[in-house]
């Protein structure tokens, strides 16, 4: 069976192929999309170049295509799924008697974003590895309890979101106190890798091809005491976090009075607008708790285009800024940082 729709057989060279696929996903087309996997599958491709080339490559476009207000959060979750089935696809075609060790794969707790965390799983997998993939928002506590029942030689944690830092850092100091190296990833850890250094891991991947070979060429590392690794967080930390839903219901109380149109606004769009400050304050956390600015800014820098794509102007997420600053002026740092960005400035 060939599913694609040009002249011979499909090939990941083929500079239409991605765009063919990303059609599929996103019309729910699931037996299509399979389809591709396992003729490039019979072609000899490997499966790796699938995982990476393809279906990575396509849920990050999904991912921007979401951001840009051209597909819907139902689209984008209803490709993703489609994504991982295509994923199984490929995995139930390839089998690979472990030699290296075991390994724990697994999202922090409070990290939802599951497909790059699997491919990870999956090519650690074809690469030898006994690959225990625990999946999305797993509790610090039970991925403990799961590494004192199975005792892994490593433990890969993925986070995708800057607000899971310090659930990551719990879960870092967790697996190095029973004496099990991390190796971390995913762009919440900054795209260096800044983040999971300063929370303690012991290696960082940007890809998963780079974890793949970190692991089978440099592992374990030097393993350094846990009792070393830095303090984060502080009381402007503690604060931020402690009040989260007071500084919030203020917030919103107070939007009305100094953003006249938000007193138009029907349930969906209130909804949305608490969802929005809720990250905000969140964003606002983790940068407090990392002890860096760009968290926050490059958070509002982002925002602003994803707002500004679903036609809110930009003065409203400035003043949702300030109300939230205004209640914090005795904290010099979170007020600083909310008063950083000038998005009604930047039109």
């Amino acid at each position: 069976m060939t599913v694609f729709t040009t002249a011979g057989p499909p090939s990941l060279d083929d500079p239409g192929l991605a765009g063919h696929y990303l059609r599929l996903i996103g019309d729910g087309d699931e037996y299509g999309a399979v389809g591709i996997v396992t003729d490039l599958l019979d072609q000899g491709t490997r499966p790796q170049r699938i995982m990476l080339e393809l279906i990575a490559a396509t849920q990050a476009r999904v991912g921007e295509l979401w951001a840009a207000n051209e597909w819907s959060i139902a689209r984008e979750h209803a490709a993703t799924a489609i994504s991982e089935r295509a994923l199984a696809a490929v995995a139930a075609r390839t089998a690979t008697r472990p030699t290296r060790g075991r390994i724990t794969v697994a999202c922090v707790d409070g990290e939802w974003h599951a497909l790059p965390v699997r491919i990870l799983a999956e090519m650690l997998r074809l690469d030898g590895w006994r690959t225990d993939y625990l999946g999305a928002n797993v509790p610090g506590p039970h991925l403990v309890t799961h590494l004192h029942q199975t005792g892994p030689d490593a433990v890969a944690l993925s986070c995708m979101i800057t607000t899971r830092l310090p659930r990551a850092h719990a879960a870092i100091t967790a697996c190095r106190s029973v004496g099990i190296p991390v190796i971390a990833g995913g762009r919440g850890f900054g795209a260096d890798g800044r983040y999971a250094h300063r929370l303690g891991a012991d290696a960082w991947a940007a890809t998963a091809a780079d974890a793949v070979t970190r692991l089978a060429r440099d592992w374990p590392p030097p393993f350094s005491d846990p009792g070393d690794a830095t303090f984060l967080g502080d009381d402007e930390y503690t604060h931020v976090v402690r009040h989260r839903a007071d500084l919030l219901r203020t917030a919103l109380s107070r939007l009305s009075g100094a953003y006249p149109g938000a007193a138009a606004y029907d349930q969906r769009r209130r909804d949305a607008t608490a969802e929005d400050m809720g990250h905000i304050i969140d964003f606002l956390a983790a940068a407090l708790y990392v002890g860096d600015p760009s968290v926050f800014t490059d958070f509002i820098t982002w925002t602003r285009d994803v707002l500004t794509a679903r036609g809110v102007p930009p003065i409203a997420l400035e003043t949702g800024l300030g109300l939230i600053r205004d209640q914090l002026r005795d904290y010099p740092r979170a007020a600083a940082m909310l008063a950083v960005p000038r998005v009604g400035s930047a039109t």
